[in-house]
Order: C-alpha cells, then structure tokens, then sequence
C-alpha cells in the first residue's frame, strides 16, 4: 500500500511512473505549464484621454473638482467601471481621498474613509475585498467638501496586480463611466450593476455624463480632418483596413468613393490608385486574393475638408466577369484590421506625419510598435474624439514579464534544448518575445498614458526584481533565436542596473525603498539572481567586461555582509537600519546566491583576477550546503532546521550547482557532490513532482524577518509556483547532464581517485 508523503501519495508521484527515463519527468513539468498558459496576444482596446489617467502606480487620478467646477459642497459624485475576474479571488486596493470616498463593489461598501483620509490626499489606504468569477462591478462614491472630490484609486498591488477598468456603457473600453453631480446620496440598491439583484434605478442615462461625440461641425471636416485637427496643410495621415473576401481563389472587383486631400491606396503593399490632384472621385479596379488583404489609405492635407469614403464591390459595367465566383459581390467587403475591443468600423487611423517623416504604407500593418520619430510619434486611432487604441496584457502568466517567470521560461528553453524538443524553447522564446518586441510601444505608452498597459515592470523598472531574472531568460532566448526588440530591451535593463540602481559607497547593490517599510535600506542575497545572471549575458552579448567585472564583485561584497563563516552558508538579508544581518538561511535565499555563481563561473575567463577567490567561495558555500542535505535528499526551507518544511526550489539549485561543479572541475570532492546532487533530483521526483507534472513544496514569494518562525510557519509553499517549475527543470537537466558525464568518465578510464572519496 502506498504511503503518504508530505505533499501526496506515492502512488501519485512521477519517480514511479516513467521507467527511469527523466526525460519523461521534464516533459511532464514543462508540458503541464504549457498547457495550462497558452500562447495568447495583448488584448487591444480604445482608450479616450478624455477619461482618468492612471498613475505611475497604475491607479487612477480622479480629480472631479478639476473636471466639473460647477460641482457645490456637499453634493455626491459617483463613478463606475467594471472588472473581469476569471474566478473568485481577493484583491488588494488602494485610495487616497481628496474628499470623504466610499468603495462599492457589487453594491455592497468594501471600503469608507475616515477622517484623517479625507483631508490627507497622498495618503495610501489599502483594503482587500472579495471579487467573484465574472464581471464586478465597482462604483466609487465621491463627496465634494472644501478638500475637494474624488480619489486616486486602483491596485494595493503595483507590481503583482496592475488592473485596468472598463467602462460599462462603452463596451469593451478602457475607463469609468462618470455621473453627474447629485443632490442626495443614492442608496446601495439603486447602485448601477450586472448581478441581477437591486432595481439600479441609477443606470439610467439623465444620471451620468454623456459620452464623447463629434459636433456636427466636427463631421463636416472630413474623417482625417476631424481626427487630426491640428494638422498641417502638407502633413500626411493613413486609413487602415482588411479587404475581406469568402470567395474560393481570386475575385474581380472595384474600389470606388471619394477624397479630399491628395490620395493613394495600396492593397497588400502595392499601389493601385493615386491621385495628384486634391480631391475627387476614387476608383481602381483590383483584384483580390481570398482572405483577407491589407489596405491603406494614405493622404495628404490640402485643405479644411479632408478625408475619405471608399466601398469595394463588383463592378456594374466595365469590368469583365470572366471567372468570376458567384456571389462575390456580397463577398467582399471591409473588415476592421485587427481586434480591437469597442472599435465599431473597420477602419484604424495613424498621424499626421510631417512631409519627408510619413512611414511606407507597406510597414504600417503592425500592432507592435509607434509610428514616426521623435516628440511625433503615434500610434493607431479610431474615429472617436481623441481616442486611441492600446494594448492590455490580461493574461494571467502568457506575456507576463516578472522575475519569477523568467527563471520558469530559462527551464522550458533549456528543457526544449536537451530533450531535442524545440516546440518547448520556441514556447519560452515566443513568451519572452511578447514582452521584448513591445518594448519600444510600452515605453512610449507609459509617456503618453501615464501607465503602460504592458511590460509595467519592465517599462517602469525600479528595482533589480523588475528586470534582472527576467533579462536574463530573455538574452539566453536571444541566443537561441533573434529576438525582436531583445537588444534595446537588455540595454534599458544594463542602464538601469549600472546607473540607476542603489549602490552603497562601495559599489554594493542594495534596496533603499520597497514595495513595503520593512524593505527600505537592505541587501538581499537574493538580488544576487536578480542582477549577476543578466549582467554576465550581457557581457557576453556586448563584449563589454566591464559588467562580468560588477557580477563578479557582487559577490565579494555580498560575502562581507552575508556569509555565515561559522555554518559556510548565508543570512537571507542584512538591514542596514539595525546594522546586522537577519540571522536566517533561507533556504531559496541560498539557493539564489549559489546557482548564480555557477551562472558567472561559467562564463568567467581564467585568468580574471577575482576567479580564485570566486572558486574558493562556491567550494565553502558547498561544503556548508551538502552538509545539510536531509535524509530524503531534499534541503528545508530554514536551511538548519529539518522541522521546517522540504523546499523544492532550494533544493533544485543545489543539485543544479553541485552537478555543474563537478563537471567543470569547480569542486575537490565530486563524488560526494555527485551522489548528493543525484539523491536531490531523485527526492525531488519521488517527493515534489506528481505524476501530471505538477510542482509541489515551492516557497511562495518572501518577505524578510529576524524570526526563524516567519520562514518556517507563515513563508508557506505553493503548488505549480512559478518560483520553483524552471528551476526545477534546470535541476533534472544538469543531474541528467551529470549522469552522462559520469558515464563519459568511466569509458574514458578515468583514474578512481579523480572522484574523491564520498
């Protein structure tokens, strides 16, 4: 009968289950996450900036005494959006009031300020609230006293949790639908929502402002002349759209309308209609591929009316049908260019471009990245006043840039690598690329919107977990396939971590503010992994040593204030408040700081001048860490108390180390390195992979404390975190790595006592 182990039955566990094969084991890990984290774009939306912009912080300002000075004292305001859970889960969030505020989230209060949060508004109060599958509805209740109306409201959660709202009665936009100043406090039941309980008597339209629309006036101008207003006579602009037709093989048909402006069309990048005069009829006879087909407009400013109208059909007259399918005149036709959630035409909109500026029309159809150059940069519109299209990453991991998935993105690609199975590394590297090639956008829209809709860790860096781990998967991805936007992106990540980043007078990294008070003025041995890893690679791509030079003092400085001399093994954190370190060897605390130094080893020439040194600290950090190696070949959480839970994630970068160390020659006794790197990975497959592939024992992302008890008792593990599933798969990969070379040896009739005595 099969036991109960720590985390689940044997009988589930995968040591069992793939006849000796790891190959199996790896497959199983990498394929689950796969799996449950398809491959799946931004999604793109309109955005008004008519509407509140969000902060650096990614909440939203909503300054309504700036907006509507009419309102009066004592009178309410009310704003509501919605927002999409994909099952029910609590959210953190935050206000500053700049007036007494209360929170509803599905009609019922979640959060009311107090006295000292109405008259203090950079003051941050966080609650947490319960959020169900579906849609929510939030609605914020504002009071206009002498302080003034409205809040800074969004996520408790900048870097974990950066919402966005939508506006409920624009459909599929971002943003708050805005009432109009009220006399009287409106009940919860009359609150506007979509639960099906309350009569949400206040949904109708006298109550809220009107939404944006052109004036009559504003359409007369023209669809180019409304849109870019302040455009100049001379300056260009473009019309996007797909000619769309159902017809088997190649279809016969005509563009016909109008212009104002001097105009050309292209069709799949070629020209079929230009005009040098300003204005007139638009006519070309075309033939169309079935699907769909790319079609711009481009067109130049001559006068106050400028714009367009064009249809696509089968011509009446003129125009011989030989061949052609039937129907195909219902079968053609615009379709919008790309999705794009609100956009109610089929038409996108770029510019104005200065004469000699314009982009070619052939490079246009991309969602990825702005147009122009310099302070004139833009990106796509649709013909609403002042509203632009945006991309939003919503996928819960897919595109995600954090620190712990770039550990998980290095496992798959490198499990793709030594399995032969690319469709593994081309997941990782398509992941990763979502992220890099959108560099260039995320930071322009971060200028334009205050907060970007994608890559806000990346974009907005401001500490050495928003860039490091993740840049370093990236530039191994780099090597693996060209990555767009890979280059500009490390160097944005090398800038920020040589001239940004907080040092102390010696050079040493540290965190001199955080997400939390307690964060402020530490060095973190974790920070290790977050800056060597990448500063080694881009070196590397760079041939600049000056970065494998600061990797390498990293750690001849993080010794100084973290090495346990006593246990050969690391305090998790030295506060520079209280002037001591923690006292606590956190277990993937350790971990970080031994798999980066094989990371910098391995790529550390010989002859540089801190190499022995380096040798000589991974050699001690090994004696202290096999050591403490539990009976089931795993290592705890609290490294020196085997109470404390079996870790996953530590115990995956000591079997990953060790193993490199004896195949580099790292090491002075391999063979006991040997046998313990090998007992990790089998007590990993025996006791932390169940037979589906997934993770077990990993710990959750880490506060810090002087107590033992935090780590052991309140720091718990997570099934399937993404902390510990790369990791992992690097461990099965470098223990798998380790048997060959094992093997290697004995055919090359190595001598015994190479390998030491266990």
């Amino acid at each position: 009968m099969a036991k109960k182990l720590p985390y689940f039955d044997e009988q589930l566990s995968i040591a069992g289950r793939t006849g000796g094969s790891d190959d199996i084991a790896l497959a199983a890990v990498a394929g689950r996450f796969i799996g449950a984290h398809p491959k799946l774009p931004p999604v793109y939306r309109l955005y008004s900036r008519q509407g509140f912009r969000r902060m650096e912080d990614c909440r939203y300002d909503i300054r309504l005494h700036d907006r509507f000075p009419e309102i009066r004292d004592g009178e309410y305001m009310y704003v509501w959006a919605k927002l999409w859970m994909d099952q029910d889960t609590t959210v953190p969030f935050s206000l500053s009031c700049y007036g007494p505020a209360t929170v509803y989230i599905n009609r019922s209060a979640a959060f009311a300020s107090n006295l000292n949060d109405d008259v203090f508004p950079d003051r941050k109060a966080y609650f947490r609230t319960a959020l169900r599958q579906g849609w929510n509805d939030i609605v914020l209740e504002f009071v206009k006293t002498g302080t003034g109306c409205g809040g800074k409201f969004g996520t408790g959660s900048v870097k974990g949790f950066p919402l966005h709202v939508l506006n409920p009665k624009l459909e599929g936009q971002e943003g708050w639908r805005c009432s109009k100043p009220q006399p009287v406090r409106w009940r919860p039941e009359e609150l506007p929502g979509s639960d099906g309980q309350g009569s949400g008597t206040k949904e109708d339209a006298d109550s809220w402002q009107s939404a944006p629309a052109w004036t009559a006036e504003q359409l007369k101008k023209g669809r180019f002349g409304r849109i870019f207003a302040d455009a100049e006579i001379g300056e260009t602009a473009y019309a996007w759209t797909k000619l769309s037709s159902v017809c088997p093989g190649a279809v016969k048909a005509a563009l016909k309308g109008t212009s104002q402006g001097r105009c050309a069309v292209y069709l799949n990048g070629k020209a079929v209609f230009r005009s040098e005069a300003p204005g007139g009829s638009l006519y070309a006879e075309i033939v169309v591929p079935y699907g769909d087909s790319e079609l711009i407009v481009e067109s130049v400013r001559t006068g106050e009316e400028w714009g367009f109208e064009l249809s696509a059909a089968v011509p009446d007259v003129g125009f011989s049908d030989a061949g052609q399918q039937p129907g195909a005149a219902d079968a053609v036709g615009f379709k919008a260019p790309y999705p794009v959630e609100g956009l109610r035409e089929p038409w996108l909109y770029a510019g104005p471009f200065v004469a000699g500026d314009e982009p070619e029309a052939g490079g246009l159809t991309r969602m990825d990245r702005p147009f122009g150059k310099g302070g004139r940069r833009t990106f796509w519109r649709a013909d609403l006043p002042d509203t632009w299209v945006r991309p939003y990453l919503e996928n819960a991991m897919y595109g995600k840039w954090n620190y712990p998935l770039g550990v998980t993105l290095y496992g798959i690609l490198r499990t793709g690598l030594a399995l032969g199975e690319p469709h593994y590394a081309e997941y990782a590297a398509d992941f990763i690329e979502q992220s890099s090639r959108m560099h260039e956008y995320a930071i322009w829209d971060a200028e334009q919107y205050g907060a970007p809709g994608i890559n806000h860790q990346l974009t907005l860096i401001d500490s050495l977990d928003d860039c490091g781990s993740f840049g370093a998967a990236m530039l191994e991805a780099h090597k693996y396939r060209g990555l767009q936007g890979a280059e500009a992106a490390a160097a944005h990540i090398a800038n920020y971590i040589s001239r940004k980043q907080d040092r102390l007078p010696d050079g040493t990294l540290y965190r001199t503010r955080g997400t939390t008070d307690f964060m402020q003025n530490t060095i973190w041995c974790d920070d290790l992994y977050m800056s060597t890893p990448f500063l080694v690679k881009y070196a590397e791509l760079t041939g600049e040593p000056a970065y494998l030079d600061d990797a390498a003092q990293q750690f001849m400085l993080y010794r100084e204030k973290l090495y346990m001399p006593d246990l050969q093994i690391m305090h998790h954190v030295y506060d520079l408040k209280h002037d001591k370190p923690n006292g606590v060897p956190w277990g993937r605390g350790n971990g970080w700081v031994l798999f980066s130094l094989t990371e910098l080893l391995a790529a550390m020439p010989s002859s540089h001048r801190l190499r022995p040194g380096l040798v000589s600290f991974f050699r001690e950090l090994c004696e202290g860490y096999v050591r403490l190696q539990g009976d089931n070949g795993l290592w705890h959480q609290v490294l020196t108390d085997p109470e404390s839970y079996e870790e996953a994630s530590c115990t995956s970068m000591f079997v990953y180390a060790f193993a490199r160390g004896v195949r580099f020659g790292w090491l002075e006794r391999p063979a006991r390195y040997a046998k313990a790197a090998l007992k990790g990975w089998e007590g990993l497959k025996e006791r932390c992979i169940d037979k589906h592939g997934n993770v077990y024992g990993v710990c959750r992302g880490s506060g810090y404390s002087f107590s033992s008890r935090y780590y052991k008792d309140e720091l718990t593990w997570q099934l399937n975190d993404t902390h510990g599933i790369g990791i992992v798969l690097l461990a099965g990969i470098e223990a798998k790595e380790l048997g060959k070379f094992l093997v290697e040896s004995n055919h090359q009739g190595a001598e015994p006592q190479r390998f030491g005595s266990v």
